[in-house]
């Protein structure tokens, strides 16, 4: 794993292409391993082609996989993709730090795309009850998060100049017909390593007013428990 960087309190490791597995294992043993004094940070990375399955995903979503291999993962959600040319930005927090919750930092991740994506001229926008970034009605990015004693893995995948082609074969989020966009679609030249540099810096700016201000020894920010 490259070496982490970043400001205090937050590190982002550029990962690279990574087997999705892996990386889920990977995220998994250093959740685990968290004390109160662990860095939270943030993950750039390209996955090779996977279908993915949330804890509430079902096989019947998955209806052409052909080749590409189909992973059972612990992160909300139902099934997407993944593939070179989308930025995956996986969040590893402790929100008990950041005063925050689970909607809160969906939120944020949400933001962070709309915000970038705003500054290349793109209007993208949320959907009611159904969590991404939505550009005119097609998804554009994908959101499923894990909480594991008070701390976040998983995060946000954005569709950059991926091949769009094995969405066909799932229902994307479990919706039948959902249209997926891309950056590239919308006018973008980015890469995904640029995008997902970019939406890290915006996560970074979100997410740093939600940090808690120190506090003297043995006291707890107000709005944490044990």
């Amino acid at each position: 794993m490259r070496r982490a960087f970043g400001p205090p309190g937050i590190a982002v490791r550029r990962l690279g292409r990574r087997d999705c597995e892996r990386t889920i294992r990977e995220m998994r043993e250093y959740t685990a391993s968290r004390t109160a004094d662990s860095a939270d940070e943030i993950w750039l990375v390209e996955h090779p082609p996977v279908y993915t399955l949330g804890q509430a995903g079902r096989r019947e979503h998955v209806h052409a996989p052909g080749r590409i291999p189909v992973v059972t993962t612990d992160r909300g959600g139902q099934v997407t993709y993944h593939g070179p040319g989308q930025a995956v930005v996986y969040v590893l927090l402790d929100l008990r730090r950041l005063v925050l919750g689970v909607r809160g930092i969906v939120r944020d991740l949400e933001q962070a795309v709309i915000d970038t994506v705003g500054r290349a001229g793109v209007a993208a926008t949320r959907r009611p009850g159904a969590p991404g970034v939505y550009v005119n009605g097609a998804k554009l990015a994908a959101v499923g998060l894990r909480v594991r004693r008070g701390c976040t893995y998983h995060g946000i995948a954005v569709n950059v100049d991926l091949d769009p082609a094995p969405f066909r074969g799932i229902d994307p989020c479990g919706y039948a017909d959902l249209a997926v966009v891309r950056l590239r679609d919308l006018g973008v030249d980015w890469t995904a390593e640029e995008t997902g540099e970019r939406v890290a810096e915006a996560l970074k700016g979100l997410v740093a007013r939600h940090r808690a201000p120190p506090t003297r020894a043995g006291a707890r920010p107000s709005g944490q428990t044990a």
